[in-house]
């Protein structure tokens, strides 16, 4: 059994965040050359794949629920 209930957008949202580190680190330690603006559709997209993951993975527990859990 889980300690925690899964949750899909704050893993999306944690793997577009160190995606966007990654590139930045890659850009200091000089392995690329990252342009500045590369960073906001990364981040903005991420964010919203977060969001969706979110809302779907609410619909499957309020579905669950509504049905008395059975699986």
């Amino acid at each position: 059994m889980l300690r925690h209930e899964f949750q899909p957008g704050k893993l999306v949202a944690g793997l577009f965040l160190a995606a966007a580190g990654a590139v930045y680190a890659g850009d200091a330690a000089g392995l690329w050359d990252a342009p500045w603006f590369l960073i906001i559709p990364l981040v903005v997209g991420g964010l919203c794949l977060a969001g969706v993951g979110t809302a779907a993975a609410r619909g499957v527990r309020r579905r669950q629920a509504a049905r008395g859990g059975q699986r």
